[in-house]
């Protein structure tokens, strides 16, 4: 095989100098967050509670291009622009016509793609005189990210890290508390919600739902303090934007456009981070091809695969609005797989959108598939990727077998968002056969709905429309 170019380097002065925002180019539009008790749509202003109010105008605003401060791009310029890679040997290991490129985020000091949100939430916090940051951690990558940023702004940070990944994941709570932050293994008894749920069982292995209520709850309590989120909402998914304009001026450099994007969700940002520019072009009738947008999720947390589209809180205790979207039930507990930062129950509203509009196409592996592509992949290309990632690995090896046997000659991108090397423990369980596939039950959340419906009957409607489908 003759090789080209192996890696697209951009020069910092093409770092972005806006994100995009997707909401003015959905199908439809976004159905807005509900009060629970009201059952009217949530007024922007008392989401200021909980977040910066630069964050919450982010959150509903209407404009396409949102500018990003001076300040926040000199600290993208630590790793930004990251590289495109052409992954050459996998391709030849596959034996596939494909020629398969990804964006690699592991180049950020935290090592994922996190850090492109968490600077954002701490400068604008930081100028609004915010002192102090709480939010939630599944695999540790959000709260590394928050930690990082925190510290660059002279922010304090208080980290509710899911206990089961506290406890697998030991390195990253050391990277965590090495940036300045505190960390505690969710649930924990700081908080109302977290003692409520270790009285009724003190084993709990925690979730993020769980993680989140109690990081709202704690800032709330605080005048000086504020909530930060590194997934699911609007103004965290544009944050990401960086990933996929960048990768936009790379393929430009070297001639070429992705027939598909595919990328792992948990919550989605990443994955909404390099899709959503392509999305622009394909909806602005500008993308050279029909472009395909693919989204992997866990067996074991198939928010989307198998999950109902209505309304459901964001956390366990309740504390969050009612947002649209495809959901297991807010009461879901996660089995311990590796790839904690896909344990969530929900997905981002807009991914939700586009997912049941059939534009984005969502498909599910188990966790020893997904770990034999990260094998694979190791052992061609020289990168351990994450858990998480290594479930769009697994979908693009199966893209590029297709290709092969159907003799396609089509264009793969996908995101490697972050690098396993803080995930050893993970690895060393797959080198050992002790990791085992998990499908979670369909009737355990066909029960977590009809809790909903039991706990909202106005919902009664939906619910029974989700219920049936």
């Amino acid at each position: 095989m003759s090789r080209g170019i192996c890696k697209v380097v951009l020069d910092e002065e093409l770092i972005p100098r806006s994100w995009y925002n997707i909401l003015p180019d959905l199908p439809e539009p976004l159905p807005p967050p509900l009060n629970p008790a009201t059952r009217s749509p949530v007024n922007p202003k008392d989401l200021e509670a909980i977040f910066a109010k630069e964050l919450v105008r982010q959150e509903v605003s209407q404009d396409r291009w949102i500018p990003i401060p001076d300040e926040v791009r000199d600290v993208y310029k630590l790793w930004r622009p990251t590289p495109l890679y052409r992954a050459y040997r996998l391709e030849k290991a596959l034996k596939t016509p494909a020629k398969i490129y990804y964006k690699y985020e592991g180049v950020s000091p935290p090592g994922s793609h996190k850090p492109n949100t968490a600077v954002a939430q701490a400068y604008y916090n930081m100028i609004e005189g915010i002192e102090r940051l709480t939010t939630e951690t599944g695999a540790g990558q959000w709260g590394s990210a928050l930690a990082f940023a925190c510290m660059l702004f002279g922010l304090k940070s208080t980290i509710y890290m899911v206990k089961v990944s506290y406890n697998q994941k030991p390195y990253r709570r050391i990277l965590m508390e090495m940036w300045g932050a505190e960390v505690l293994a969710s649930p924990s008894s700081r908080t109302e919600a977290g003692r409520k749920i270790l009285e009724k069982d003190p084993d709990n292995p925690g979730s993020l739902g769980i993680a989140i209520s109690e990081a709202i709850e704690d800032a709330v309590k605080d005048p000086r303090a504020k909530y930060t989120l590194g997934s699911v909402l609007n103004h965290v998914l544009l944050h990401q934007t960086v990933i996929g304009l960048e990768a936009r001026e790379q393929f430009a450099v070297i001639d070429e456009y992705p027939d598909m994007i595919i990328g792992c969700i948990g919550g989605g940002s990443s994955f909404s981070g390099i899709f959503w520019p392509f999305y622009y072009d394909k909806v602005s009738g500008k993308a050279p091809k029909d472009i395909r947008f693919i989204a992997v999720e866990p067996t074991a947390c198939p928010s989307i695969t198998q999950g109902f589209y209505t309304y459901d809180h964001g956390d366990t205790a309740r504390l969050t609005p009612l947002l649209k979207m495809y959901t297991l039930g807010h009461t879901f507990i996660p089995p311990p797989i590796h790839a904690g930062g896909l344990r969530y129950h929900g997905k981002a509203p807009t991914l939700c959108l586009l997912a049941r509009h059939g534009i984005v196409d969502v498909r599910a592996y188990d966790q020893v598939s997904v770990f034999d592509a990260a094998a694979l992949f190791t052992k061609t290309e020289g990168i351990l990727p994450a858990p998480e990632p290594s479930h769009a690995i697994k979908a693009v090896i199966d893209e590029a077998i297709r290709c092969r046997e159907e003799n396609e000659e089509k264009t793969i991108l996908f995101l490697l968002c972050g690098h396993g090397l803080l995930d050893m423990q993970a690895f060393d369980d797959y080198l050992r056969g002790k990791l085992h596939p998990y499908y979670y039950p369909r009737e355990h959340v066909i029960e977590a709905l009809r809790e909903l419906k039991t706990l909202y009957p106005w919902l009664n409607g939906e619910l029974s429309k989700a219920l049936s489908e």
